[in-house]
């Protein structure tokens, strides 16, 4: 009987839990709709504005504008991008395991020397390297809280004035772009200095715009210096907005693949309560079979 109501209170406990993973399916699911409609509304724009100023900025001299002059990397900031919660998956620690193998691979010598820095954009990667006493700048973790356009733009902003500054040589974002629910591929993007036009076009399409002859008003040098600041907000804002989406995405898919081990975990603990059962019920009537035979004795 105890056995009984072991396997009782552990079938009650999974069907409870498979409720909730169902539940916040549902609600990452309603997120995951509005997160990728805002995404994909800015994607054309970011990655148009990208060329552009990629294909403008080329023709120019590094001394036109601070934002794309090409620095010895003595310091570096590397800005991760992650979420406040869990339950994701793999979402944050991909995130953390691309960041350290940046910064192992490129950036061993600054780190070294204590010239790299962390700039968090989540919870998560704040909390692992604040724990690691690595240098991390400020907390941004309450951006989610109303992801705007604006509120990213404080955190562009302070990273822009930190690099004109000199306090940081280069800048490199860490975050998971979207693709769609079940795929979210971890990519490290240049934020500053502007990446020149041979490094911006990844495919043919992007390397025939690239080499566009744009009719310029007034000026070419004054529509970059116009433009620079405008697309490094952009492209943060892009990337925040990515990873946010693919929170969800990999949050949804975390929470069906419970769902689904916990009916797979039902189904087990169901047929061991039979067999429990008919294992009780045998006995029982095995005793009462030998004990009326013993009377009859």
């Amino acid at each position: 009987m105890a056995n009984l109501k072991e396997v009782r209170n552990r079938i009650a406990s999974v069907q409870s839990t498979q409720q909730i993973t169902k539940a916040m399916k549902m609600v990452s699911a309603a997120k995951l709709k509005r997160a990728t409609n805002a995404i994909i509304a800015l994607r054309p724009y970011a990655t148009k504005l990208k060329e552009i100023l990629g294909n403008l900025s080329a023709s120019l001299e590094g001394s036109s504008s601070p934002f794309i002059q090409e620095r010895e990397p003595n310091k570096v900031l590397i800005v991760t991008v992650s979420s406040n919660r869990g339950l994701a998956g793999a979402f944050n620690m991909n995130v953390i395991k691309a960041a350290n193998n940046l910064i192992a691979e490129k950036y061993s010598e600054q780190f070294k020397n204590g010239n790299v820095s962390i700039i968090s954009i989540g919870k998560k990667t704040q909390d692992f390297y604040e724990k690691r006493k690595y240098n991390v700048i400020g907390n941004n973790n309450e951006v989610y809280s109303a992801l705007t356009f604006e509120n990213v733009t404080k955190i562009t902003d302070a990273i822009m004035a930190g690099f004109l500054k000199g306090e940081f040589d280069k800048v490199e974002v860490v975050y998971n772009r979207f693709r769609n629910a079940a795929v979210q591929f971890i990519t490290t993007e240049q934020l500053l200095p502007l990446p020149k036009v041979e490094a911006v076009a990844e495919t043919k399409e992007e390397k025939k715009a690239a080499n566009v002859d744009y009719i310029l008003e007034p000026s070419q040098e004054e529509i970059v210096e116009q433009l620079i600041p405008k697309s490094i907000k952009i492209q943060l804002y892009k990337a925040v907005l990515d990873s946010h989406a693919s929170e969800h995405g990999a949050r949804m898919t975390s929470m069906d693949k419970a769902t689904e081990n916990a009916g797979e975990l039902l189904k087990a603990l169901k047929l061991s309560y039979n067999q429990a059962r008919q294992a009780a019920i045998t006995t029982e009537l095995t005793e009462i079979v030998s004990g009326a035979a013993a009377l009859n004795g």
